[in-house]
């Protein structure tokens, strides 16, 4: 039977399917509007990264291009290992600052020795850091009843710092604040039950909270919460590019110049952090070979039986492979007198120490040598038998409570984790 419909009904059956039609056609050529931009986005960022930037560069509008304080005049330049976007070789280290709280000054500074100028006077040097933060005096005080001498202080600390890899950044951005507390709770919980049966080798991440009250992620002492801060300091401090977060040192002064202009537009910034956060993660990649398969299988589970994934933590916030917790640890044993350099005033409680440094992660660390903050550890042994303090009781797993064919094994499961292009590669 024909059901008729009358002309007015079918008039509105008409306009409400072209509508639903015209709707479909206009989303999804929204969708790929959207897609097409953040690809042209990612590629231009991608351009950026490479460019080597010069003085009065074109692209840096009315601002002076490279410099005139900087390390390197690109960042391929200095991550670069296993593709754009890798770690780097120890030439590329940092020379970093820290001006320690003491009893004249109860603040904290910080900054960078730049190893390049545009200008040869204007190279920067530790004796001017020294000049501006010179060594305070010792002498006699009275505390409570009693005289008590003072050492001289000198205030400053300089530390080298090794170009970490960005790949995989974009999922580590996403990673939430609840995500990382909730498993340094579980870190904590677990070391009390350790400490009730009277183990104190147990490890307690310390997760660094910022002052605006965001948890940090990037950076040797996790002191970004983002990708976009994280490049946007990069690009003042190490290319001397100024942009609407941070403009670019005044040389000799170990501070942004506050009247610099910006080198980068917020197109082209968000165009560099658009390309870092779509940089693929790094995978493990399971060897061919029977026998070599079985090492890395067996290595996987030395690794968490020694106590290495107490800090690398496999996991994260649904980040699979990621092995770190993102935490501060202490990893460096007393000195050969047994000693360990404090401040004089106590650091705040939110600011790491001396000796705290985040977890690296270890996805990709097959190609991302040298190892530890510093660029120290050439091999992935050498980097092993360097780690104490809070991890000395994982060394001492290594050295002495497995053989040598599950050194080797651990070793093989290290060296399986590797960088974007290494895992294209292979497969």
């Amino acid at each position: 039977m024909k059901v008729w419909l009358s002309w007015g009904r079918r008039r509105r059956f008409l306009w409400v399917t072209g509508a639903f039609v015209m709707l479909w056609v206009v989303t999804q050529g929204f969708v790929r509007l959207i897609a097409s931009s953040e690809q042209e986005l990612t590629a231009e960022g991608r351009e950026l990264f490479i460019h080597e930037w010069t003085p009065d560069d074109p692209l840096s509008g009315d601002g002076d291009g490279l410099g005139p304080v900087f390390n390197a005049n690109s960042c391929v330049a200095c991550h670069s290992q296993g593709g754009a976007g890798g770690a780097g070789e120890n030439k590329h280290n940092v020379r970093a600052f820290s001006v320690l709280p003491n009893r004249n000054d109860s603040n904290i500074y910080g900054g960078v020795v730049h190893a390049n100028a545009t200008v040869e006077h204007l190279l920067e040097t530790d004796e001017q850091v020294l000049g501006q933060y010179p060594i305070i005096p010792g002498g006699v005080t009275v505390i409570g009843n009693c005289q008590v001498r003072l050492e001289d202080f000198n205030p400053v600390e300089f530390e080298e710092l090794n170009t970490p890899a960005l790949f995989g950044v974009g999922l580590i951005d996403e990673i939430s604040d609840w995500s990382i507390r909730q498993n340094a709770w579980g870190q904590s919980l677990t070391a009390l039950g350790k400490e009730f049966q009277g183990n104190f080798d147990a490890t307690m991440g310390k997760v660094r909270v910022l002052p605006d009250g965001r948890i940090g992620k990037f950076g040797w002492k996790a002191q970004f919460a983002t990708v976009e801060e994280f490049v946007a300091t990069a690009c003042a401090v190490e290319v001397g590019l100024s942009n609407s977060y941070r403009q670019q040192d005044q040389p000799g002064q170990f501070k942004a110049d506050e009247q610099a202009e910006y080198d980068m537009t917020s197109y082209q910034l968000d165009g560099l952090t658009t390309f870092c956060l779509t940089l693929e993660r790094p995978e493990l990649v399971m060897p061919r070979n029977s026998k070599e398969h079985t090492a890395v299988v067996r290595g996987r589970q030395v690794f968490t039986e020694i106590g290495c994934a107490e800090c690398h933590t496999p996991d994260l916030g649904g980040v699979k492979g990621l092995y770190s917790d993102l935490c501060l640890h202490n990893i460096s044993d007393p000195d050969h007198n047994g000693y360990v350099r404090e401040p004089e005033v106590p650091m705040p409680s939110n600011m790491p120490e001396l000796a705290d440094w985040k977890t690296p992660p270890l996805w990709g660390v097959a190609d991302s040598a040298p190892y530890m903050h510093d660029g120290s550890s050439p091999t992935l042994e050498d980097a092993i038998e360097n780690h104490g303090g809070d991890a000395k009781h994982s060394r001492k797993q290594y050295l002495e409570g497995i053989n040598d064919k599950n050194r080797k094994n651990l070793i093989a499961f290290l060296k399986a984790l590797r960088a974007p292009e290494a895992v294209a590669a292979a497969n």
